[in-house]
């Protein structure tokens, strides 16, 4: 069954959606990601440390100005990513249901197969296709001062990825052949558009040599791990919902006895 309800009815479904899969990223970060993040900035305060103690020892011969503490406790920041997270997947849900609610006008899928289908595109466009560019890094790793730009790099990745996979639609349906030689042609395109993206867009590396390579290496895999995790959760959810909405909006027929 083709996808069915108003735009309001797919909102509220991309709300609900959203903030499942917000909190299931969630927990995905709070058990696989933060043990990363807290090794991370030991590894910061480590390196910090040196720097602190001169500091403190000029200020023994002048004046001191008390200690400055953080804003946010470690504590607090692991039990906000669960508000933040809920209410960023609330605002992709919303997004994601208004882009079905176009897409729905221009393809025969069934709803469900829509929303699984809508998902892998998103989690290709906005995950996958600026990690292998701009991989997320852990605290202690990048100058500070270069933050806007890397900000902005991230963003035009993003777009990129977005226009890789605008092409590997059009290319899939703009072919008049089997679906396996469409197939073949949007992900060549995809990969086309992406590895012309890749080579324009300058690269970044501020990673130090003696930074440990395991732990950059878990924190990314965390990373990925905890946005897969929103967009796979969110494509699912969004799918269960419709086809519990179209199978409570099927009328069904009593059959009527007959007689024999």
């Amino acid at each position: 069954m083709p996808l069915i309800g108003s735009l309001k009815t797919l909102l509220l479904r991309g709300l609900l959606a959203g903030l499942i899969a917000g909190l299931l990223a969630a927990t995905v970060g709070y058990f696989v990601g933060e043990p990363q993040v807290d090794a991370a900035i030991a590894i910061e305060e480590a390196a910090a440390a040196p720097a602190e103690h001169g500091h403190d020892a000029a200020q023994s011969q002048g004046h001191s100005h008390g200690d400055e503490e953080a804003l946010v406790s470690r504590s607090g920041q692991k039990a906000g990513q669960f508000l933040a997270l809920g209410l960023a997947g609330m605002a992709f849900g919303a997004l994601f249901a208004s882009a079905v609610n176009v897409a729905r006008r221009f393809t025969t899928l069934s709803g469900p197969h829509l929303s699984l289908t809508a998902a892998v595109l998103a989690w290709a466009a906005i995950v996958v296709v600026p990690f292998f560019k701009y991989p997320a890094n852990p605290p202690a790793v990048g100058d500070p001062e270069t933050i806007n730009d890397r900000t902005w790099l991230w963003v035009a990745a993003v777009v990129l990825g977005l226009l890789a996979v605008s092409a590997a639609v059009a290319a899939y349906r703009a072919l008049a052949a089997s679906d396996t030689l469409r197939l073949i042609a949007g992900v060549g395109a995809l990969v086309v558009v992406t590895t012309v993206g890749y080579v324009l867009l300058p690269g970044v590396n501020e990673v130090a040599d003696d930074f440990p390579a395991t732990l950059l290496w878990n924190f990314r895999v965390a990373s990925l791990a905890q946005t897969t995790t929103l967009w796979v959760s969110l494509g699912l959810a969004f799918a269960a919902l419709t086809e519990f909405a179209s199978r409570r909006s099927t009328p069904v027929v009593d059959k009527v006895p007959t007689a024999g």
